[in-house]
């Protein structure tokens, strides 16, 4: 038997103009989990685009179980028992569990040639059970969690027998209960023989799962160690090639007026009782468990979502938001967790997704002065520091972390008070997430109130004034800077009582 069931050997992947990968290395053994981290464009998802055989490599070589091999097709890859599980669940939503599991590859009568359904649901109902779900394969694929559809996606490629098994970021939707059933899932793969590469930012999922990790940066192989021979700051240095002393370089930023007040806020069946207030330079940590009704409460400030109880007050005035244009022209701005389906409109460049919210300041009788908006663009790209060939580029060929930055060169075009953002560092490597909070810093320091919603302690307690803990739709607690830990933040997220209002 072969010591290595994968092996690429100095793979290379040129697009115009751009070296995807070069020389690149990496060994899977037989029942191994492989961590491969790095940063985006460091160049995972053109490797896992040559291991499925979506591209084929310009040089190099690809063993599998000790024999060389060529993927003209992602349909070798498959044959060969490769299979891969995106972030982004790629699935039919109006079919069902069962039909999703055995698209294109159904079980077919060798005689009359008609679908065995019955064989099939059977089959499908194996697995699921197999991987602890309790949903059943007739469900409806678009009913299902992010969580649960990336069940039927392993159970997908467990159906077609896949020996090495590819996960991509697959904890970065879910939440801390789904990413602890996802690793026992894992690991029960793992222990029935599957070998799994297992694609990610955070470092709590290698720690908890991997034995080996393999990183990449700036599309070439840096290094492969034992992960209880690596520190996080040697992991760090390997990702993006120097020391990130201060990961949250936070500034004093001069605490000003009262921007923002919320008294009493309730939306019926989300959140209750929600009072705190918000000043000039400061920036507000919103955190709790997933669910909290964090983000329910950042959708009604900003008008997308209503309220049934409260007042909001802007500026000493009270305000009943209605809309979110009005919460713009208002002088609030709003980050949303998912920036490919709320923040940006991906087949546009990047310039046009910068000047969007502000478009009307560069028409002149129904026609756009786009030398001007490009002016705008290129000026805000710069100062958040996107790493783009030009504003003209389209925002869908960026890395998350300058996508996330586009974004925020977004708020920076209107007339704004007050940024809500809502996981602001989502899905991005560390290099690009220091990026962001020294964006963020800066723009305390330029007197804007940051409202920040995260489910990362290290960046609540690295970059809060203030924070409010919520637990079930509620505020049970409100930490002052001094005050801000993981333990005060976990008791009041945990087994919190709701906070007087008078502390808010």
């Amino acid at each position: 038997m072969a010591e290595y069931v994968l092996e690429l050997k100095g793979i290379t992947k040129t697009f115009p103009g751009v070296k995807a990968l070069d020389n690149v290395y990496f060994k899977l053994r037989p029942g191994e989990i492989h961590a491969l981290m790095g940063e985006n464009g460091a160049g995972k998802s053109t490797f896992i685009k040559v291991i499925t055989g979506v591209h084929a490599p310009d040089e190099g070589e690809i063993y599998l179980n000790g024999e060389k091999v060529e993927f003209k097709s992602p349909n070798d890859a498959k044959k060969a028992g490769i299979a891969a599980i995106y972030q982004h669940v790629t699935c039919y939503p109006d079919l069902s569990v069962t039909e999703n599991i055995f698209m294109g590859h159904e079980k077919v009568s060798k005689l009359t040639k008609r679908i065995l359904w019955n064989d099939m649901h059977a089959e499908a109902e194996r697995l699921l059970r197999e991987l602890g779900a309790t949903f059943s394969p007739k469900t409806q694929m678009g009913a299902l969690s992010v969580a649960e559809q990336q069940i039927v996606e392993i159970a997908k490629a467990l159906s077609m027998d896949a020996k090495i098994i590819i996960m991509d970021e697959p904890t970065a939707a879910l939440s801390r209960n789904e990413s602890e059933e996802l690793y026992r899932i894992a690991e029960r793969l793992r222990d029935r023989g599957a070998s799994i590469i297992f694609i990610s930012h955070r470092f709590e999922d290698m720690y908890r799962l991997a034995s080996m990790v393999t990183v990449f940066r700036d599309s070439k192989y840096i290094g492969t160690w034992r992960v209880d021979e690596i520190s996080n700051p040697d992991l760090i240095v390997a990702m993006v090639g120097r020391e990130i002393t201060q990961l949250f370089p936070k500034k004093e930023a001069k605490i000003g007026e009262e921007l923002l007040r919320v008294e009493g806020l309730g939306r019926t069946g989300y959140f209750a009782d929600v009072s705190f207030s918000l000043r000039r330079g400061e920036i507000l940590g919103l955190t709790g468990l997933v669910g909290a009704g964090r983000t329910e409460v950042c959708q009604a400030l900003f008008g997308v979502t209503g309220y049934d109880k409260g007042k909001i007050y802007f500026k000493g005035r009270e305000w009943k938001v209605k809309s979110p244009l009005e919460a713009m022209k208002r002088g609030i701005g709003y980050l949303p967790e998912d920036r490919q389906k709320q923040g940006l409109v991906l087949q546009w460049s990047i310039g046009r997704n910068i000047t969007l919210p502000s478009l009307e300041k560069y028409a002149r009788r129904g026609l756009l002065r786009t030398a001007s908006e490009a002016q705008t663009a290129k000026h805000l790209a710069e100062k958040v520091s996107v790493k783009a060939g030009s504003i003209f580029d389209l925002v869908s060929s960026l890395s998350g972390g300058n996508q996330q930055k586009v974004v925020f060169a977004k708020l920076l075009t209107a007339d704004l008070d007050v940024l809500i953002l809502d996981e602001p560092t989502k899905g991005v490597d560390v290099g690009a997430k220091s990026a962001i909070y020294e964006i963020i810093s800066e723009l305390a320091c330029s007197g804007y109130g940051i409202i920040m919603v995260s489910s990362e302690m290290p960046e609540i307690i690295g970059m809060c004034d203030r924070v409010a803990v919520m637990r079930e739709g509620r505020i049970t607690a409100m930490l002052d800077r001094k005050d801000i830990t993981q333990e005060a933040i976990l008791q009041a997220s945990m087994a919190g009582e709701p906070a007087p209002a008078e502390i808010r």
